[in-house]
């Protein structure tokens, strides 16, 4: 239930683009060249992730993203390339951490009869006990791998409280004194429901233009990350999509520098709050 290799080089691509150069400036094959010092545990050889492991890079980041509809005008796997390219950046600024391939089969409502976003094309949904299963298994090979970090990041609010259920249930499992913890980081997604938010409506925009779902938030979040996966010629000047449409916002006014600011916030509070992770379970 993890996504196949294809993606990894285009996410890290896209990711160096939003980052500072020098920081990300050579392309994933370059890397790979330079001894597998790609980020992306897809990426590497066996060996090198070993080498790498043993080296001190015992951290690896589990992006969680989803298949769901939002609307007309952003792509069905907005969550999954959200999640791999800012994970790429966490992992890129902590240091010593690797990035697992992106968990893309989510709990999404009820399939039969349809709820929520079930009932619009596309929408992949699968039972919490299925995908908390997913999560543990995935925790468990890292632990036998030598990883003593699994740390859990949900770009979907849906599935925040199953990444806690999974993790509290892996640590008492594992006992306290296993060298291998699982954490489940709300950070990453808490900062997009409130200081991306409020930067947004400091700039002017009301919270019904950003809304919940495909609005203008979600949609400036994708034109900074992945804009391909964001039709915006049909988006200013197609009909406006409504609550009908599986929207709730108004994304006429998406930028990507909008959605920089979010990835911004992104970025730093999870860095932020690893490091205190780290740093409590180190020292």
């Amino acid at each position: 239930m993890l996504t196949g290799v294809g993606h990894c080089a285009g996410l890290l691509v896209a990711a160096a683009s939003l980052l500072t150069p020098p920081v990300m400036a050579a392309t994933s094959a370059e890397r790979a060249g330079q001894g597998g010092a790609s980020v992306m545990l897809e990426e590497l050889t066996s060996t090198e992730l070993r080498s790498r492991i043993e080296h001190g890079a015992t951290t690896i980041l589990v992006p969680i993203g989803g298949v769901e509809q939002s609307g007309p005008y952003i792509a069905l796997g907005k969550h999954n390339v959200r999640a791999g390219i800012i994970a790429a950046m966490i992992a890129q600024k902590l240091g010593n951490t690797m990035v697992a391939p992106v968990v893309s089969y989510v709990p999404e409502g009820a399939v039969t009869p349809p709820a929520g976003h079930m009932r619009f094309s596309g929408t992949i949904s699968i039972p919490p006990a299925a995908f908390e299963a997913v999560l543990e298994g995935a925790a468990a090979s890292f632990r036998q791998h030598g990883f003593r970090d699994i740390i859990f990041i949900g770009d979907h609010g849906g599935y925040q409280q199953n990444e806690v259920s999974v993790a509290q249930k892996l640590n008492r499992a594992w006992g306290k004194s296993d060298p291998a913890r699982a954490h489940a980081l709300l950070d990453y997604y808490d900062v997009t429901q409130n200081g991306f938010i409020d930067d947004l409506k400091k700039q002017g925009y009301s919270s019904a233009e950003i809304g919940l779902h495909a609005g203008l938030g979600d949609a400036s979040l994708m034109l900074a990350t992945a804009p391909s996966m964001v039709r915006v010629e049909a988006m200013s000047r197609g009909p406006k999509p409504g609550v009908a449409d599986g929207v709730r916002g108004d994304a006429t006014r998406a930028s990507a520098e909008l959605g920089r600011l979010g990835v911004q916030r992104q970025v730093e509070a999870s860095v932020s709050a690893i490091k205190t992770i780290l740093q409590e379970r180190h020292h």
